[in-house]
């Protein structure tokens, strides 16, 4: 694959996996708008490692307090700040596990990448981001996590398997509605994407690496290695800003972004699939 679409993918992934603006969604959309050749699972594969090394050297301090907590959880306690957090995360990890095995293994996954489906989650979960992020309380902190607030952030990070929809937006706006601030909602977003990253890189990567040659993976090197900068840097950058700006700005990109979609959708010489 040629170093300027690596590049381009990896700067995409990157930049988009924590920002509430759907990763998945602009990945499936280059191919198909651009007319690029698309990436493969691999690359994307490869590119999802990257942001899953960049979240977890950014929250390094929270991550090795839940990996201290697991072997008191698996004892079966939880009376621990590490085995609460590590026994929260599996916990809101079910949900998008089990639906995502239902749309892999029944092929609903392929169906939904279309242009049209990208548009209107775009649009629709855009708003309803800024309506959740507008009436919102925010009284509750992530250090105190209740397994059941777990659960219900599961449920909406489930949704994310629609593309278009963001894995992070959606957590986000589950967690703003549950009442937690802003920064802490974005904290609990990025923790969740940990397990469900890791999940997702173990069963595509698991697909396409007994067919992988040397080229692809030195691709796949290179992809990851852009892909964890970038993704540190927006990760950076958006948890500065939220100490001072809401999430419309994203909304803004969205909204404006999900119409642009429609029009070319619904336009008479417009391809229905992107990918």
């Amino acid at each position: 694959m040629p170093l300027f679409q690596l590049l381009l993918v990896a700067l995409i992934q990157g930049l988009t996996e924590f920002l509430p603006v759907s990763s998945s969604g602009h990945l499936i959309l280059l191919p198909g708008l651009t007319g690029m050749q698309d990436q493969g699972q691999l690359i994307d594969v490869a590119v999802h490692v990257g942001t899953l090394g960049a979240v977890v050297v950014y929250f390094w301090s929270d991550v090795k307090v839940g990996l201290l907590g697991l072997p008191r959880l698996l004892t079966g306690k939880v009376d621990t700040p590490g085995a609460a957090l590590a026994l929260g995360l599996i916990i809101a990890t079910i949900p998008v596990i089990l639906v995502g095995a239902v749309l892999h293994f029944t092929g609903l996954s392929d169906v939904l990448r279309s242009v049209a489906v990208i548009g209107w989650t775009m649009l629709i979960f855009g708003i309803v981001l800024y309506w959740a992020d507008q009436t919102g309380t925010q009284q509750k902190t992530a250090t105190s996590w209740p397994l059941k607030d777990a659960l219900i952030m599961g449920l909406w990070q489930a949704v994310s398997l629609i593309p278009g929809t963001s894995r992070s937006g959606i957590t986000i706006t589950g967690a703003r509605r549950l009442g937690y601030a802003r920064e802490d909602a974005a904290k609990l977003a990025m923790l969740m994407s940990i397990p469900t990253i890791a999940a997702s890189g173990i069963l595509l990567g698991a697909e396409v690496a007994l067919d992988a040659n040397t080229a692809v993976m030195r691709d796949g090197a290179i992809a990851a290695a852009f892909a964890f900068f970038a993704a540190l840097l927006a990760l950076t950058l958006m948890m500065r800003l939220l100490r001072s700006v809401s999430f419309t700005p994203y909304v803004i990109y969205r909204i404006i972004l999900g119409i642009a979609l429609l029009i070319y959708a619904y336009s008479d010489s417009s391809p229905q699939v992107a990918g």
